[in-house]
């Protein structure tokens, strides 16, 4: 048997090799001694580095995500790997879609969780219900509305910006007939908390879709996908939930389906088209899921058990520990002397607060300091806040009185020892 299946295998060799190079290869160097000598050939040795043991250092996550995970999560991606398809698979991605419903405050069915960073559920929203021609407009007031024109751009869609702000908001929303309407709902790279409030309605009166990105606010700051009208919502497992990076979030209501699977054109990505990811996730009314993709088993595990709970916790306990935390860290900030760069206390992020670069220092020397000295990572700005703000993330399993009280303590401790310059 080993012998014939070995035979078909060098006959598979020698075919592939005559369609590749021609007639003349075919009838060269016996195709068995070939694979006898390319299979006792290694010339790359094992690097030195992959026969040590892993090491990773212990540091207080405590810039705008990953936070730190607690061990609660850990354990669960620590559970023995099952088949993404099997059945307690499924069991375990239907309660995903429910904790997910529950946190974004919906009913809609079309929700999944995609295999992916924040940036997958957001390049998916945009491929599945944009087609070719169509326009879209984008409220830039930070990185993340830039990097939804920039995926937009590429597809060759017709695009039109606005509310070019970072530490403010306008309630000005120009609408040019576009089929879709972006706003970050969390800007980290800015600080801000945009309201949503009343945008859902004016989308609905022209016909456009409302897409809101709430990767850094979600379980921090009030969202209702439901009563706010917002027809696409996505986040990210990193931040406020607590999991580890790798799974997003993502909800459809009624009106983005009908568009979505009504296009004239397949969406440009087969990883990320919700005509399958539907069937995935038992969305789409059909007995039997098939196969599509393999799925993260275990981030999968981390997120059904962040959700589990924040759903234990509330959600309005959740929002109200992180709008009291990021307040007595703001106490804090203004106690040393700092600025925040976004001055409407109603507009300030919770999960991540931005503090304008204090005159004189040097940003990076500071973060350094404080990574050196305190093993805690606080970051620079993100894009357009670049050299402009230091970022402070205090969320989910971070937020905490006592972590304010450490980060505090890091900032006051680099600013008395980092050089500052003469003004």
């Amino acid at each position: 048997m080993q012998r014939a299946l070995f035979s078909r295998g060098a006959l598979l060799a020698q075919q592939t090799s005559a369609a590749l190079e021609g007639p003349l290869a075919a009838r060269s160097a016996p195709v068995l001694l070939r694979q006898d000598r390319s299979m006792s050939s290694v010339t790359i040795p094992p690097p030195a580095c992959m026969l040590r043991p892993l090491e990773v250092p212990l540091r207080y996550l405590f810039g705008p995500g990953p936070s730190n995970v607690p061990p609660r999560i850990l354990a669960a991606g620590s559970r023995p790997i099952i088949g993404h398809l099997h059945p307690e698979m499924y069991e375990i991605m239907n309660d995903i879609k429910k904790g997910i419903q529950y946190a974004f405050q919906t009913e809609n069915n079309m929700t999944i969780a995609m295999s992916g960073s924040g940036h997958a559920a957001m390049e998916c929203a945009v491929f599945n219900t944009v087609e070719p021609g169509e326009s879209v407009l984008i409220a830039i007031n930070g990185i993340w509305g830039e990097r939804v024109a920039e995926i937009a751009e590429r597809m060759g869609k017709r695009l039109r910006t606005g509310l070019r702000t970072l530490n403010k908001y306008t309630t000005l929303i120009p609408i040019h007939k576009p089929v879709l309407f972006f706003l970050t709902h969390g800007e980290s790279s800015a600080g801000l908390c945009h309201p949503v409030d009343g945008i859902g309605d004016i989308c609905r009166k022209h016909d456009c879709l409302f897409l809101v990105d709430t990767v850094a606010s979600l379980g921090a700051a009030p969202i209702f996908m439901d009563k706010q009208n917002i027809d696409i919502l996505y986040s990210g497992s990193q931040k406020a939930l607590n999991a580890p990076p790798g799974t997003a979030p993502i909800s459809f209501n009624d009106r983005a389906c009908h568009k979505m699977f009504n296009r004239k054109t397949k969406p440009v990505s087969y990883l990320f088209d919700m005509t399958h990811l539907s069937n995935y996730w038992g969305c789409d009314g059909k007995p039997a899921r098939v196969y599509h993709h393999t799925g993260p088993v275990s981030g999968f595990f981390a997120l059904r058990e962040s959700l589990a709970i924040l759903a234990e916790r509330g959600l309005e306990e959740s929002w109200k520990k992180h709008k009291e935390v990021a307040a007595y860290l703001y106490r804090g900030l203004e106690d040393l002397g700092l600025k925040l760069f976004v001055p409407e206390r109603d507009l300030r992020l919770p999960s991540v607060t931005t503090i304008a670069i204090p005159e004189g220092y040097d940003w990076r020397e500071m973060l350094t300091y404080i990574m050196k000295h305190h093993h805690m990572e606080m970051t620079g700005g993100l894009g357009p806040s670049i050299g402009m703000v230091m970022r402070i993330g205090l969320m989910g399993y971070n937020c905490e009185k006592t972590n304010a009280d450490m980060a505090l303590h890091a900032l006051a401790d680099a600013l008395k020892n980092c050089k500052k310059s003469k003004p």
